[in-house]
């Protein structure tokens, strides 16, 4: 049986019409966009023209992945009530993005977290610490979208084989180089606003007809999957995924605390608050992104119940692709043949505007702090100099993306999914919070608590469960396992807060007064708009 078959009704020839469209619609879109992207400014931060709706939007398309999309209805379809956990766990962590960093890093940074943490510590050590975090957050996290991409696509056009992936993955990257290259931050993000628009489109539509078969009424909605899972109303109740065993609940505990900090330290979040003019709009744009993302995740609730309803959860766990393919059977199931097309078009299109913001932030963060920072100490002679550097970087970071998601394209996406979410939480967060807020911070804190963070994260995870050790890990002839959680967080996250303080009380610089102009800075704004124009 071939791919294209196991989703009965998929129409690969459609499917391929609506990718095309979609790519030819954005590609004209980033090419109308890059005609005013000439300084460092354009490229990295859109010229800080967008109002705080349109980044709103464009956070919330930055936001949304794959992984949101097809993996929590599929969770939600198969374990129920766990699988909304990660709604919840998604949406809770904008909270803390905008209590605690939206405004504060719109006010002291210029284009990357580097500027943030420089702006009162030793310049060249700093710059490189975060730009080595940045790159590793983004790589594990490109590499996730690209490996699903290859799978997604190749199940909903019905390509069977290693080449075949091969190719679509390419194809993937390759695009998602030119709208980096030719549109720079104005051309992704519009690319982003479009594909916000339709996914949360998308999705409303297929909860309303969801909602529709049930008479309107959510209660017989959920009666009715409980009706068709296999194991009855424990699908409405938690502990179907976690909460068997002590260490699953741990592990879930873990999982939640990277999912709620990694946000606020993810790099290509972090950069969208610089695509606005002032620290109001930025504040504004993550208000924005909070509605959309949490109607997004209200829908996915119903569509995740729909899916276990409607087309039922043992069909959705033998198919190709397993939990990633209930929203597309849903759409077959609901609307046939065009409905599916236009889903996988949706899907398609948020797996390419999250790996082109990806790729903007990493070549940003190279380009701008360790070229034009740490190699040329800030003395770069051309402006648009920096800006090719950039471009170069973008080109090599898709080739590595392409030839990586090649290489994991058999790999657990969820797996490098949460890594990225844990590197994120365990090195950039403390970090970025101790600079904020803590005067006595300094250069030592910050470089133990990133690479501290850092290291302690990815050796937690190297020798974790997921790995090796089970059916389901990553090596699966091999046990080397000896931490006991999936997800490093609950450890790696406070060992990293611990590494900042004591690398900093280690160290007898200070950096004090240093921190009173960050923090009137940072609270006020006074001497942004100055900092920031180029």
């Amino acid at each position: 049986m071939t791919l294209a078959q196991s989703i009965e009704g998929n129409n690969p020839v459609l499917n391929i019409t609506i990718f095309g469209l979609f790519v030819l619609v954005t590609l004209v879109v980033v090419f109308r966009a890059s005609r005013n992207t000439k300084t460092a400014s354009d490229y990295y931060a859109a010229g800080r023209a967008f109002t705080g709706p349109q980044n709103g939007t464009a956070i919330a398309g930055d936001y949304l992945s794959a992984a949101s999309f097809l993996g929590i209805a599929g969770a939600i379809a198969v374990y129920g009530y766990d699988g909304f956990l990660y709604s919840i766990g998604f949406l809770v962590a904008w909270l803390v993005a905008l209590l605690l960093v939206a405004e504060l890093l719109r006010n002291t940074g210029k284009f990357t977290m580097g500027d943030v943490l420089a702006f009162r510590m030793r310049q060249k050590p700093v710059r490189a610490a975060a730009a080595t975090s940045t790159m590793a957050v983004s790589f594990f996290y490109l590499l996730a979208q690209m490996a699903g991409a290859g799978a997604l696509v190749s199940l909903l056009l019905g390509i069977e084989g290693d080449v075949g992936q091969a190719i679509v993955i390419a194809v993937v990257g390759i695009v998602m180089i030119v709208y980096v290259l030719v549109g720079g931050m104005k051309g992704t993000t519009w690319v982003q606003i479009i594909k916000a628009a339709l996914l949360i489109a998308g999705t409303f539509a297929m909860t309303i007809w969801v909602l529709g078969r049930f008479g309107l009424n959510l209660s017989e909605l959920l009666g009715s999957a409980a009706a068709s899972a296999p194991d009855g109303e424990a699908v409405l109740n938690p502990g179907a995924k976690y909460g068997a065993t002590e260490t699953s609940k741990l592990d879930f505990l873990s999982l939640g605390i990277a999912l709620v900090l990694g946000t606020a330290g993810l790099p290509h979040v972090l950069m969208r608050f610089y695509t606005v003019p002032t620290a109001k709009d930025a504040r504004k744009s993550v208000v924005w992104a909070i509605v959309l993302i949490g109607l997004f995740y209200l829908f996915t609730l119903v569509l995740g119940y729909g899916a276990a309803a409607i087309v039922g959860s043992e069909r959705i766990s033998n198919a190709p692709g397993g939990e990633n393919s209930a929203a597309p059977l849903l759409a077959e199931a609901l609307g046939g043949p065009v409905l599916l097309g236009f889903i996988a078009a949706v899907a398609f299109a948020t797996i390419l505007a999250v790996v082109a913001g990806l790729t903007i932030t990493a070549s940003a963060s190279f380009a701008h702090d360790v070229y034009a920072n740490v190699i040329k100490r800030g003395k770069v002679d051309d402006k648009t100099s920096e800006v090719k550097v950039a471009r170069i970087t973008a080109c090599v970071i898709g080739a590595v993306a392409i030839l990586g998601g090649i290489l994991a394209k058999d790999q657990n996406v969820a797996f490098l999914v949460a890594l990225a979410f844990a590197v994120a939480a365990s090195a950039n967060l403390p970090t970025i919070l101790y600079s904020l807020f803590w005067k006595r911070f300094n250069t030592s804190g910050a470089l133990w608590s990133i690479y501290g963070g850092l290291a302690v994260t990815l050796v937690l995870i190297v020798f974790s469960p997921a790995v090796s050790g089970t059916e389901k890990s990553m090596i699966t002839g091999a046990d080397f396992s000896w931490f006991p959680l999936q997800n490093p967080g609950l450890v790696s996250i406070p060992v990293s807060f611990f590494l900042g303080w004591l690398g900093t009380m280690l160290s007898k610089e200070h950096l004090e007064d240093k921190h009173k102009e960050m923090e009137v800075r940072a609270l006020t704004g006074a001497g942004a708009e100055k900092a920031t124009s180029h």
